[in-house]
């Protein structure tokens, strides 16, 4: 199986996300082949029957998460704070912030397209729509005043010789910040499946960030281009699957007719394994 990647076509290419946003892939140690590695070590080379793709297959399924630890990435990123706020309580990363202390802030703010601008719990109806567009319009435009009038006012604090700690407190969520984050491999799945919230609740979907699922998703892209073995059995059993608790599987199991289910002897087989059938 070829493993070679050509690093320089990855690496430092600003990927898009919303109006002002990036990430950016700086470095990276590691691919499909590190993973493979780190997990057959274990035997010292004695025969294990698995072959590549199946050992990764295995890992990720099985939740032996270590071998997936070898490979780290390192990116750079610019997001609003909020979105950086949300991002950095993911605490299993390594992180260095531009600072807002020690350098002048751009006046970079993130606009929302008016129609990601939602609102909850409103009736469907024709009055309601039109009513809720003016709304939106109206909360756009006093965005982005508010947004310049904060700046001028950071703007003149600084000429007036306040301190840069002091004078970016009027300075509201939407600014861009930049960082530096190097995390690795497992950890950053556990991050794409928590941000992407493919398979939460209503309930969860419904308050997770939009801006946030999208940088997962460009993260997510970008490292296929580096593990697509190990990125395509992730997406497979962790980021598209989903854990079923006991009465689940003894419900599932008591109806299931295994004769109509189109698997492979192999996926049949662990299916079987799992209901206890």
């Amino acid at each position: 199986m070829n493993f070679k990647i050509e690093k320089e076509n990855l690496l430092n290419i600003e990927h898009k996300v919303l109006d002002k946003g990036f990430i950016k892939l700086v470095d990276f140690m590691g691919s499909d082949e590190r993973i493979i590695k780190a997990a057959r070590i274990s035997y010292r080379g004695e025969s294990i029957k698995r072959e590549d793709r199946e050992l990764i297959d295995y890992l990720i399924r099985n939740e032996h998460t270590s071998p997936l630890e070898q490979v780290v990435f390192t990116f750079y990123i610019k997001a609003p704070i909020f979105v950086a706020r949300q991002w950095m309580r993911h605490r299993t990363a390594r992180i260095n912030e531009v600072s807002s202390s020690y350098s002048l802030i751009r006046e970079e703010f993130y606009v929302p397209l008016e129609e990601n601008m939602n609102t909850h719990n409103v009736t469907d109806n024709q009055d309601n729509k039109k009513t809720e567009c003016e709304f939106r319009e109206e909360i756009l435009n006093n965005l982005k005043e508010n947004q310049k009038s904060s700046y001028k006012l950071y703007q003149n604090m600084i000429n007036h010789n306040i301190s840069k700690e002091i004078s970016r407190i009027v300075l509201p969520l939407s600014l861009y910040t930049e960082w530096y984050w190097q995390i690795d491999l497992n950890n950053l799945f556990h991050f794409i499946k928590l941000r992407s919230a493919l398979n939460a609740s209503k309930e969860v979907a419904e308050h997770s960030s939009k801006e946030m699922r999208e940088y997962a998703k460009v993260l997510l892209e970008i490292i296929e281009k580096i593990v697509p073995i190990a990125t395509k059995s992730f997406k497979n059993h962790i980021l598209k699957g989903c854990k079923l608790s006991y009465e689940e599987i003894v419900a599932i199991a008591g109806a299931l007719d295994i004769s109509k289910l189109k698997l492979d002897a192999n996926a049949l087989k662990r299916l079987q394994d799992k209901l206890n059938i």
